[in-house]
């Protein structure tokens, strides 16, 4: 067995708690944040594999993987067979942990192109797209997908995981939603549970993972090999160490204080404007900051302000002077 797969397996027989790969969140930056909160294993944001071809600059930076940014799974997408297996080969110079296939995102433009949960509608196709893009590359291969294009009496997503696991798919992450679904109803993680029954491979529980009790519950139920966690961490990346702490020690630790969220806000603004420089890094942290002030007195007035505020200068002293207001 080589090295990368040892270390595959490694990190699933510990039961881990994923960031999920999420478009203009799980960047570099948010990894590292979530990471220094207790997040085992990220994904990136998904990579468009046409734009990874040609060399694309946000594409490549998307793969870029720092020394310190592991373990990383580098996501790919697109609705070509051969052009998803070169992309595959390209991602896997970036020497992520392992490579991982969308084949679960609904939104209309690129599903209704038959790239992510579009391949649902041939799962046929669908696993013979995996078979072709595990053996082109030498790491891990993994598919993050949904229980099925829906609506449907049966979802296929039981036979599916048989059929991706003999086409030599190392992992299989299961959103428990329909795609026509998107993110209304809710999850049932049952057919997480029916999928893991029917296969050896590490199964990884997603969909409504919006507390660690809930992390617990969805574990308990399915029996997986780990849980992903999305939306939720977007307002909340405490819930790895809250996640983690129940589930490894069976210990519910206290919300984060007041002088946590605010220095969390500090924290990100600073990296994100290292990252992509003013205004940018400030605007872009900006979906965060509600979820990291939840709670505190003041918190909408303090939002609004953050806001309208361009500067990291002004959005530090903004959090500043609320700090000062609660130590007073």
């Amino acid at each position: 067995m080589s090295v990368e797969r040892q270390y595959f397996q490694e990190i699933f027989a510990r039961r881990p708690v994923i960031l999920a790969p999420m478009e203009d969140v799980s960047d570099p930056v948010f990894r590292k944040l979530c990471r220094e909160l207790g997040a085992e294993l990220c994904v990136t944001e998904f990579v468009n594999v046409e734009g990874l071809l040609r060399g694309c600059r946000t594409a490549r930076r998307k793969i870029t993987l720092a020394e310190d940014d592991r373990p990383t799974a580098i996501q790919i997408y697109g609705s070509n067979p051969d052009r998803l297996a070169e992309a595959a080969e390209v991602a896997e110079e970036a020497r992520p942990t392992f490579l991982d296939i969308n084949c679960g995102c609904w939104v209309p433009k690129i599903a209704g192109r038959g790239a992510g949960a579009g391949w649902l509608r041939d799962p046929k196709a669908m696993v013979e797209m995996a078979r072709m893009v595990v053996s082109r590359v030498s790491l891990p291969v993994t598919v993050k997908t949904r229980i099925g294009w829906g609506p449907e009496s049966e979802m296929p997503i039981v036979d599916l995981a048989r059929r991706l696991e003999d086409a030599g798919v190392a992992a299989l992450t299961i959103h428990c939603r329909t795609a026509q679904m998107g993110h209304s109803g809710a999850a049932d993680w049952q057919w997480a549970q029916k999928a893991r029954q029917v296969v050896s491979i590490p199964v990884i529980v997603n969909g409504d993972i919006k507390s660690a009790d809930h992390a617990r519950r969805a574990m308990a139920e399915t029996g997986c090999a780990g849980v992903m966690v999305g939306r939720r961490a977007i307002e909340h990346p405490w819930i790895f160490r809250e996640a983690r702490a129940l589930l490894e020690q069976g210990v519910e630790i206290a919300d984060p204080t007041p002088e946590e969220r605010i220095a969390l806000c500090k924290k990100h603004l600073v990296m994100n404007t290292e990252e992509r420089g003013e205004p940018h890094g400030v605007r872009v942290t900006r979906r965060h900051l509600a979820g990291y002030l939840h709670g505190l007195p003041g918190a909408a007035a303090l939002r609004r302000a953050l806001n309208a505020c361009d500067s990291l200068e002004g959005c530090l002293e903004l959090l500043d002077e609320a700090g000062r207001r609660r130590a007073a």
